[in-house]
Order: structure tokens, then C-alpha cells, then sequence
């Protein structure tokens, strides 16, 4: 899945794929995490948020099943 660099202290890069709505967060760690049912718009918000990394802890970390796909 291609992502895009964010600016953020904790993400490194985001994508999205709409046809599953799978959203895929790579953190500055190096690890790459698959987010399960996400809709769009939440993608949408996450990239357009003032704090990539805040909307992510506030509104995807927890809400969303997940699985780690690379380390």
C-alpha cells in the first residue's frame, strides 16, 4: 500500500486503501500497523488534523482492530 510521509512526533506515513478500508500507519519506529473498517472520512480527518498524532490516539488507537504487519 503506497503512504504518505506525515509530519508527526510519533507517525511516519499513512495510506488508505477504500475498496477495504484498510488504513495503514507506519510509526517513526519503523512499525507498520493495518487498521481494520475504517471509514473514509475518518482517514480523511486524520489527514487533515493539525496533530496527526493526537487524532490518531483519540479516534483510531482502540477503535479499530488492528494487526502489526511489519516491525
Amino acid at each position: 500500500m503506497k503512504r504518505t510521509p506525515v509530519d508527526s512526533s510519533n507517525l511516519a506515513s499513512v495510506g488508505y486503501d477504500p475498496t477495504d478500508q484498510t488504513l495503514e500507519i507506519e510509526f517513526n519506529n519503523r512499525s507498520i500497523y493495518q487498521y481494520s473498517n475504517v471509514p473514509e472520512e475518518v482517514y480523511a480527518e486524520l489527514m487533515s488534523a493539525d496533530s496527526h498524532g493526537r487524532y490518531f490516539n483519540h479516534n483510531i488507537k482502540g477503535a479499530y482492530p488492528y494487526r502489526q504487519v511489519s516491525r
